[in-house]
């Protein structure tokens, strides 16, 4: 995935936009750790989970007797749209009530398909709020094999500062200018455009921000400073004073 991105954006960036190779490593050594976590849920949470014996609702989001490819692909689609859904309203409560946790992920200025991190904890609070909810209803979408990768390698692309969009299509599903939004610093995109795969559901529930074709906002959290050490980014939540500027070695670290 690194040698992935760091091509793509050497190859397709934006015009006056760097990822310095400082903030790639940085963020390389912090989603180490971050898959630390991602294990530990798989191997000890989940089978708890698995082993209640919860069935979903709907296992195949596909009408009956459809061929088995039709089938499949309808399935396929109308599952990452309900994961989406699902999805949206687990980011909108993490903004609302865990914010100081998923600030570390907005914290970041020099978004990219790397530097995308989250703190270690949202692995535990994704399993909460989104995965056992979904598994009530359906199958996760990240659980089908090319369907999860794709929509994995999606979740990377949004934060990449490349010119590659959807163009047009950029009104129906998620690329990188529209999440860009929701990682804005401007007071007029906070709390925007929450969804990972579409935009239906910030269009429904009135989240929705369509950018124009030059706007691209600087990104990060005024009063939460960007993890620059694995000290900072595991205890940041937990030090983290609403309201208090970066101090100012942290400052001079990230413009160095």
């Amino acid at each position: 995935m690194i040698v992935f991105f760091v091509a793509l954006e050497t190859i397709a960036h934006r015009p006056g936009v760097k990822v310095s190779t400082a903030s790639r490593v940085r963020a390389a050594a912090f989603w180490t750790l971050y898959n630390v976590a991602v294990l530990l849920v798989f191997y000890l949470i989940a089978p708890v989970w698995i082993r209640l014996g919860v069935k979903p609702l709907l296992p195949s989001l596909a009408p009956a007797g459809l061929p088995h490819i039709a089938s499949l692909l309808i399935g396929c689609i109308a599952a990452a749209y309900v994961g989406d859904f699902v999805y949206y309203w687990c980011h909108r409560f993490q903004h609302r009530f865990l914010w100081r946790y998923h600030a570390v992920h907005h914290s970041v200025r020099e978004l990219s398909g790397i530097a995308d991190y989250h703190h270690f904890s949202e692995e535990v609070m994704h399993f909460v709020l989104y995965t056992i909810p979904l598994s009530v209803v359906t199958r996760d979408p990240f659980a089908v094999p090319i369907l999860g990768m794709l929509l994995g390698l999606q979740g990377n692309y949004l934060h990449s500062p490349v010119w590659v969009n959807f163009g047009p299509l950029g009104r129906y599903f998620m690329d990188n200018r529209l999440h860009r939004i929701h990682h804005s610093m401007e007071a007029r995109h906070f709390d925007k455009n929450f969804g990972l795969f579409t935009t239906l559901w910030d269009s429904l529930f009135g989240t929705a921000y369509f950018p124009a074709q030059d706007e691209w906002p600087d990104t990060g959290v005024a009063d939460f400073p960007e993890p620059m050490t694995m000290r900072a980014f595991l205890l940041a939540p937990f030090t983290y004073r609403k309201g208090a500027a970066p101090p100012a070695d942290d400052i001079a670290a990230e413009r160095a």
